[in-house]
Protein backbone atom coordinates (compact mmCIF):
# COMPACT_ATOMS: atom_id res chain seq x y z
CA UNK A 1 0.00 0.00 0.00
CA UNK A 2 1.45 3.37 -0.99
CA UNK A 3 1.40 6.16 1.56
CA UNK A 4 0.62 8.78 -1.07
CA UNK A 5 -2.81 7.29 -1.70
CA UNK A 6 -4.08 7.58 1.89
CA UNK A 7 -6.68 10.25 2.34
CA UNK A 8 -6.00 12.01 5.63
CA UNK A 9 -6.06 9.03 8.05
CA UNK A 10 -2.76 8.52 9.86
CA UNK A 11 -3.68 6.05 12.57
CA UNK A 12 -6.79 4.16 13.65
CA UNK A 13 -7.45 2.08 16.77
CA UNK A 14 -10.22 0.13 15.03
CA UNK A 15 -8.80 -3.34 14.14
CA UNK A 16 -11.26 -3.73 11.23
CA UNK A 17 -10.49 -0.34 9.66
CA UNK A 18 -9.55 -0.31 5.97
CA UNK A 19 -8.15 2.61 4.07
CA UNK A 20 -10.39 3.84 1.28
CA UNK A 21 -8.99 5.28 -1.88
CA UNK A 22 -10.67 7.75 -4.15
CA UNK A 23 -10.83 6.02 -7.49
CA UNK A 24 -11.36 8.59 -10.24
CA UNK A 25 -13.90 7.04 -12.56
CA UNK A 26 -13.70 8.04 -16.21
CA UNK A 27 -16.83 9.50 -17.70
CA UNK A 28 -18.58 7.51 -20.39
CA UNK A 29 -18.09 8.78 -23.90
CA UNK A 30 -20.90 11.04 -25.04
CA UNK A 31 -22.43 10.43 -28.48
CA UNK A 32 -20.98 12.65 -31.24
CA UNK A 33 -24.03 14.93 -31.45
CA UNK A 34 -23.65 15.80 -27.72
CA UNK A 35 -19.91 16.52 -27.89
CA UNK A 36 -19.09 20.24 -27.98
CA UNK A 37 -15.69 20.41 -29.68
CA UNK A 38 -13.57 23.46 -30.51
CA UNK A 39 -10.94 23.50 -33.27
CA UNK A 40 -8.29 26.21 -32.95
CA UNK A 41 -4.78 27.12 -34.04
CA UNK A 42 -2.16 27.57 -31.34
CA UNK A 43 1.53 28.45 -31.35
CA UNK A 44 2.12 29.60 -27.77
CA UNK A 45 4.88 27.80 -25.85
CA UNK A 46 5.73 25.74 -28.93
CA UNK A 47 8.80 27.63 -30.19
CA UNK A 48 6.78 29.32 -32.95
CA UNK A 49 5.47 26.08 -34.44
CA UNK A 50 1.77 25.97 -35.23
CA UNK A 51 -0.47 23.18 -33.97
CA UNK A 52 -4.17 22.55 -34.36
CA UNK A 53 -5.99 21.89 -31.08
CA UNK A 54 -9.24 19.99 -30.78
CA UNK A 55 -10.60 20.57 -27.27
CA UNK A 56 -13.72 19.66 -25.33
CA UNK A 57 -13.84 15.89 -25.84
CA UNK A 58 -15.70 14.16 -23.00
CA UNK A 59 -15.23 10.44 -22.70
CA UNK A 60 -13.00 7.44 -22.24
CA UNK A 61 -9.32 7.84 -23.11
CA UNK A 62 -9.38 4.96 -25.60
CA UNK A 63 -12.09 6.72 -27.65
CA UNK A 64 -10.04 9.92 -27.59
CA UNK A 65 -6.97 8.01 -28.81
CA UNK A 66 -9.01 6.43 -31.62
CA UNK A 67 -10.36 9.81 -32.77
CA UNK A 68 -6.85 11.31 -32.60
CA UNK A 69 -5.43 8.46 -34.67
CA UNK A 70 -8.11 8.96 -37.35
CA UNK A 71 -7.46 12.71 -37.49
CA UNK A 72 -3.67 12.21 -37.69
CA UNK A 73 -4.12 9.77 -40.58
CA UNK A 74 -6.46 12.21 -42.33
CA UNK A 75 -3.95 15.07 -42.03
CA UNK A 76 -0.85 12.95 -42.62
CA UNK A 77 0.75 14.56 -39.62
CA UNK A 78 1.91 13.72 -36.11
CA UNK A 79 0.29 14.66 -32.86
CA UNK A 80 -0.90 13.47 -29.48
CA UNK A 81 -4.03 13.16 -27.36
CA UNK A 82 -4.51 13.49 -23.62
CA UNK A 83 -6.83 15.14 -21.09
CA UNK A 84 -9.68 15.58 -23.57
CA UNK A 85 -7.45 17.45 -26.03
CA UNK A 86 -6.03 16.43 -29.40
CA UNK A 87 -2.89 18.17 -30.69
CA UNK A 88 -2.09 17.92 -34.41
CA UNK A 89 1.15 19.34 -35.81
CA UNK A 90 0.45 22.00 -38.44
CA UNK A 91 -2.53 24.10 -39.55
CA UNK A 92 -5.32 21.69 -40.49
CA UNK A 93 -8.32 23.54 -39.02
CA UNK A 94 -10.56 23.41 -42.09
CA UNK A 95 -9.80 19.77 -42.88
CA UNK A 96 -10.44 18.66 -39.26
CA UNK A 97 -13.59 20.79 -39.03
CA UNK A 98 -15.04 19.14 -42.15
CA UNK A 99 -14.09 15.65 -40.94
CA UNK A 100 -15.69 16.12 -37.51
CA UNK A 101 -18.82 17.66 -39.05
CA UNK A 102 -19.15 14.64 -41.36
CA UNK A 103 -18.87 12.39 -38.29
CA UNK A 104 -21.81 14.37 -36.78
CA UNK A 105 -19.83 16.02 -33.99
CA UNK A 106 -20.97 19.43 -32.77
CA UNK A 107 -17.86 21.44 -33.65
CA UNK A 108 -16.91 25.12 -33.90
CA UNK A 109 -13.90 26.96 -35.20
CA UNK A 110 -12.42 29.01 -32.35
CA UNK A 111 -9.63 31.51 -31.89
CA UNK A 112 -9.98 33.65 -34.99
Amino acid sequence: MKRKNRTGIVYSTDPGFRYTFDAAKEKDTLPPNQQDLRVMLDSRNRKGKQVTLVTGFIGVDSDLQTLARDIKMLCGSGGSAKDGEIIIQGDFRDKILKYLTDKRFKVKKAGG
